[in-house]
């Protein structure tokens, strides 16, 4: 990929460093059960790489459920179904992240004190209100989708997840520093170059094109693309208030991120395609 620290070294070489950066991405970011042997932050650049993958694997499981739910119950149950599933299959991690970051963000407090504020353990009010708008959202974007077939409600659930982990690559860009030294946020912060995050992101496009044009969806199938650059443009908006707030970025940022670039994708989705 574009930008790996590991290019030009032999493939058996590459090829192990890529495992580890893989294992590190589903080690991190699901509840899946993988041993993680190497924690540096050459690995953590490599896992934001590979997390559209992980993306693609906990969005399918959630989209086959929400299908399946929306087939028997109704759209609106799919979407509700589709958003439990991704929540549970990480932990709540990105959603735990948005709050954090709206409470930090709503205080109104300097950096050290709203930095102070994301790291507690509660939720304020903040935090609260934007979970609850962020996931109506969801739920809304997806049952419009589920309502016109399961088929397009499963592939919007998939847009969203894949796009939510496309925009960590763009949190972790080698000119967006850490906000403070320790937790994942420095981990992996600085570690991503601009073309290997526009290679995973295009690279991710491409694939979710090519599923809406083998169902059948025409020139509609141009529409998740689209949603996906909708998506990590919202992300990239969060990151950039954030980074101007506190100075850089955090694990609660990136989660954050992923939370906007997913909410964005599947709004954006039903805005495109009704």
């Amino acid at each position: 990929m574009t930008g790996d620290p590991s290019a030009g070294e032999p493939w058996g070489t590459q090829g192990a460093r890529g495992a580890h950066g893989l294992r590190f991405a589903f080690g991190t970011l699901s509840v899946l059960r993988v041993r993680v042997d190497r924690w540096d932050r050459a690995t953590g650049g490599r896992a934001m790489l590979w997390a559209p993958l992980v993306g693609a694997v906990l969005g399918t499981a959630a989209a086959g459920t929400g299908a399946l739910v929306a087939w028997r119950a109704g759209g609106l149950l799919g979407a509700v179904a589709a958003v439990s599933v991704l929540a549970g299959l990480t932990r709540g991690l990105h959603l735990d992240g948005l709050a954090d970051v709206a409470d930090g963000l709503g205080s109104g407090k300097p950096a050290e004190d709203a930095l102070r504020i994301m790291k507690q353990s509660d939720i304020g009010p903040f935090g609260v209100l934007t979970l609850v708008l962020v996931l109506l959202a969801q739920v809304a974007a997806l049952a419009g989708a589920f309502a016109q077939s399961p088929g397009r409600g499963a592939l919007a659930v998939l847009t969203g997840a894949v796009t939510g982990r496309c925009a960590l690559a763009w949190g972790c860009l080698r000119s967006v520093p850490p906000a403070r030294p320790g937790g994942l946020g420095a981990m992996v912060a600085s570690t991503v170059a601009p073309g290997a995050a526009v290679g995973v992101s295009a690279g991710a496009a491409v694939l979710l094109a090519a599923l809406a044009a083998g169902a059948g969806y025409g020139w509609g199938a141009l529409g998740y693309p689209v949603a996906l650059v909708v998506g990590v443009l919202c992300g990239w908006g969060v990151l950039r208030r954030c980074v101007g707030r506190l100075g850089g970025v955090t694990g609660d940022v990136l989660g954050a991120m992923a939370e906007a670039a997913g909410t964005g994708a599947v709004v954006g989705l039903a805005l495109v395609l009704g």
